[in-house]
């Protein structure tokens, strides 16, 4: 059965991290994506390279006129292109976005930048840490008194980069298909990780945020929302935040404390609570909680490992991920009643003339 993108074509061009990404999700929904490496690329992709699959990949030398005039080409019938090089690269390959656009008016430009195209740092080099930094989002992970803690790249480079890119591309693709006229998406991972961060913001001014770590309900400070070590030092993550919710995980835990229930919300006492609940977690297992916890509104979960992940009953049942070709792998995401996308397999270097004569561009 057919993505939600069938039809769709998109022309992506090599790169790393967050513009793979969003290509592998317009390729899991149905959407014709060619990738383009450069010379020699293509041999240093395998099976292991999630982010590659799903789409063929072809290596066309892009210093090379004869490779740019097939871009070109391939540009007269794309519906977007996507990526993720620094300011000015594509322009100094003629590939720029007023020379394709001029090809294809109806082209929408994704372009996957840690700073953006603007700005004085638009230049510089950079990694998800360093843009997660200047949005305000790394200062507020990590304990107090202590550095900030590196959340992975998960914030900048994949939630506040691939998928605003994959957003702002599909808006701009409807849009287009009302106007007739495409544009230039300028996705920064800076602008997305601010974004990310909307509800943090609101709450600052609120008066219900501080800037200080482990302070806070979401970052760790409240007892209520946090982890806890099991007494075979496995961990757990509780989120209680709700009156109802909490006063089940009390219930269910054999604790009978009336200031731990009343007094919720009060911050003063939140490292003592913390420190209780501590002792109480600490007196089972992992398991023996997940028994007593699991499936309830205690707000409960067993913090799963990479290799625990996939082998969780409701991740099976949900097929949250999939093994192809032997890699265990998340699979497509969101779910569709109707047009369900597919996680298919890394493809190895595709011959370049059958790939071109599937997009419909006549070699002869």
């Amino acid at each position: 059965m057919p993505g939600p993108l069938e039809g769709l074509k998109v022309i992506e061009m090599a790169g790393m991290g967050p513009a793979p990404f969003c290509a592998m999700l317009f390729a899991d929904m149905g959407a014709q994506v060619v990738r383009i490496e450069r010379p020699g690329g293509a041999a240093k992709i395998d099976r292991t390279e999630v982010t590659a699959r799903g789409r063929p990949i072809i290596e066309i030398d892009l210093r090379r006129r004869e490779g740019q005039e097939t871009v070109l080409r391939m540009v007269e019938t794309a519906d977007v292109l996507i990526e993720g090089f620094r300011p000015g690269v594509m322009e100094r390959l003629g590939l720029g976005p007023d020379i394709l656009l001029g090809r294809r008016p109806q082209l929408v430009y994704g372009r996957m930048t840690g700073w953006g195209q603007t700005g004085p740092l638009a230049q510089a080099a950079g990694h998800d840490i360093n843009y997660i930094a200047i949005s305000g989002a790394l200062n507020a992970i990590g304990w107090k008194d202590q550095a900030p803690v590196v959340p992975l790249n998960l914030v900048g480079d994949f939630g506040g980069g691939g998928m605003l890119l994959a957003f702002g591309v599909l808006a701009a693709v409807l849009e287009a298909r009302r106007s007739g006229t495409g544009q230039v998406v300028d996705a920064a991972m800076t602008d997305g990780t601010a974004l990310l961060s909307a509800m943090t913001y609101g709450f600052r001014a609120a008066g219900s945020w501080t800037d200080g770590r482990e302070e806070n309900m979401l970052d760790g400070g409240a007892h209520y929302y946090g982890t806890y070590e099991c007494r075979d030092g496995k961990y757990i993550a509780i989120g209680a935040i709700e009156p109802q919710f909490y006063a089940l995980l009390l219930e269910r835990c054999g604790i009978i404390d009336q200031d731990l229930v009343q007094l919720q919300q009060n911050r003063n006492l939140w490292p003592a609570f913390k420190q209780r609940l501590a002792e109480v977690f600490r007196t089972k297992t992992q398991s023996e909680w997940c028994e007593l916890l699991e499936g309830s509104d205690a707000c409960f979960a067993p913090v799963l490992d990479w290799e625990e992940a996939p082998r969780h009953c409701h991740n099976i049942a949900r097929g949250t991920f999939v093994t192809i070709d032997g890699v265990t792998q998340p699979g497509a995401a969101p779910v569709f009643s109707r047009t369900p996308g597919s996680a298919t397999r890394v493809q190895s270097r595709s011959e370049p003339e059958q790939v071109l004569r599937d997009w419909g561009l006549n070699l002869t």
